[in-house]
């Protein structure tokens, strides 16, 4: 982090001490720190996968940005990277795992099948979008999107890191700090628990 990142804009620092102190504020300080470590969570989905393994390689070498410790449990894991198509039956399995990750998390929607369906947007066994079950943060698109797309998304994300504060996040308000999405259940369909009142509401009409 350069100076000009560091000190607080309104406090100038004489020529002779510059180098030497700093001033700046705990949310700066705790945004560095979080956006030099984010750490993904080590899974894929499809062909996404591959692009985002390619990135990891020492080619691209996603150490530059404190995220090359890619963690295989989710309670380890900052960041999911939603990496490929994304059908019914793996939704309650992603659910579960955004749920067992820790405050503060991220989902980045990699890949047009993760964003909005891709190709196969009407097929019967597809989610049009991971963003139907989970916050999305950024999305990156291509099909599958390159390397470089991947890490400028990754450097979107830092850069929506770089904006939050202590004083809104919600981890650091009274009451629960993490919102647990209700995982879907897989029958003939997929069913979205936090529509069961509108279900409930349309088959009552319908049997009305």
């Amino acid at each position: 982090m350069s100076n000009d990142d560091l000190n607080t804009p309104g406090y100038e620092i004489p020529d002779e001490m510059k180098n030497v102190v700093a001033i700046t504020t705990i949310d700066r300080i705790y945004n560095w720190g979080r956006r030099s470590s984010v750490w993904p969570m080590m899974f894929g989905l499809a062909c996404c996968a591959i692009e985002m393994i390619a990135a990891q390689a020492s080619r691209y070498d996603m150490a530059r940005f404190g995220m090359e410790v890619m963690r295989p449990t989710p309670r380890q894991s900052d960041l999911m990277l939603v990496s490929g198509t994304v059908t019914k039956k793996m939704v309650p399995l992603i659910v579960r795992l955004f749920n067992q990750m820790p405050e503060p998390k991220y989902v980045v929607a990699m890949g047009a099948c993760a964003s909005g369906g891709g190709p196969f947007k009407e097929g019967y066994n597809v989610v049009a979008g991971i963003d139907k079950f989970l916050p999305v943060d950024v999305y990156v698109p291509g099909c599958p999107p390159t390397p470089q797309a991947l890490i400028h998304g990754l450097i979107q994300l830092q850069k929506k890191i770089d904006r939050q504060s202590i004083r809104q996040v919600r981890w650091y308000r009274k009451g629960p700090d993490t919102v647990e999405i209700p995982v879907p259940v897989l029958g003939p369909d997929l069913v979205d628990l936090r529509r069961t009142a509108e279900i409930k509401k349309i088959a009552a009409k319908k049997a009305g």
